[in-house]
């Protein structure tokens, strides 16, 4: 790969997912690209790039999920989901007792690990949530995750990394091989297309943002921009949760930390994130680098 070609796929991953890599991972580019270009039946990097440039919209979807990581398990990092549990739910619930409904967002659902570990918790908490309207919007930049998720279908290695036995006997049916969740938990779950550096005002408003793992791949900009942005679709009194490595802190004042909560952050006033511009260089376009 010259370094022409480098600079070209730099821009270009950052233009269509906001992936931004440093000057060193050419080795990360050609790994990850080298197959998709022999399954395609392209010779190598520079026809790739060509092919690009010619605005092949199929191989320009593939580069870009090709590039983006996908890597998630049940009850990832654990930490959330007791937060989820403990404490954001249960103030949920009496915040919201006269309209007794929840809206949640997974800004990077992946493979569907995540929402459907958020359905588990809502199940489990039983009687509380009797006659609630709940919703939890999964989204992606890629569509091949989002059909995975959707199917709910995981592999013995994949049911293993992270998830409870009881829950594993208690929410899924094995099929051969395989287990896939059980109905009545995959419908709790609607999963949408979108890339995060794109407009996202038409999903509403949520009580809960779960958006871990994803901003860590971004420019300093664009965590702004999308901060600001995610400040004007949360409710005032919801709840923001970020992975163990991502911080608002000293990027934004539109959230503010929680005290000896890590990850877990609430709105600032809205009308001041509302009022903010937004950001040169970081218009509306996402990528669902889904570390979840």
């Amino acid at each position: 790969m010259t370094p022409t070609e480098y600079e070209y796929l730099r821009k270009f991953l950052k233009d269509n997912s906001g992936l931004d890599l440093s000057a060193d991972k050419q080795y990360l580019i050609e790994s990850r690209l080298m197959p998709l270009a022999r399954k395609a039946g392209i010779s190598g990097i520079a026809e790739l790039v060509q092919k690009l440039q010619g605005g092949s919209r199929q191989l320009i979807t593939d580069v870009v999920e090709a590039m983006t990581t996908n890597e998630t398990f049940f009850f990832r990092d654990k930490v959330p989901f007791d937060h989820f549990r403990d404490h954001i739910m249960p103030e949920i619930i009496r915040a919201r007792a006269a309209k007794r409904s929840v809206r949640i967002w997974c800004a990077a659902g992946s493979t569907g690990q995540e929402p459907y570990s958020l359905a588990m918790c809502l199940k489990e908490m039983g009687a509380a949530l009797t006659g609630w309207r709940v919703e939890i919007i999964a989204t992606d930049l890629s569509q091949e995750v989002l059909e995975k998720a959707k199917a709910g279908v995981y592999s013995q290695f994949e049911v293993q990394r992270g998830l409870p036995i009881q829950m594993l006997v208690k929410y899924f049916k094995q099929i051969g091989e395989t287990w896939q969740i059980n109905p009545e938990l995959r419908a709790m779950i609607q999963h949408r297309q979108l890339n995060l550096l794109h407009d996202f005002a038409q999903l509403g408003t949520f009580d809960v943002i779960f958006c871990r793992n994803v901003l860590i791949y971004f420019d300093q900009d664009t965590k702004i921009n999308i901060f600001n942005r995610l400040a004007r679709q949360i409710e005032p009194d919801g709840f923001l949760v970020l992975g163990a490595a991502e911080t608002v802190v000293g990027l934004t004042d539109t959230f503010r930390p929680i005290p000896e909560r890590r990850g877990l952050y609430k709105p600032n006033d809205p009308r001041a994130a509302a009022a903010k511009p937004v950001l040169a260089g970081a218009a509306p376009r996402m990528a669902a680098v889904a570390g979840r």
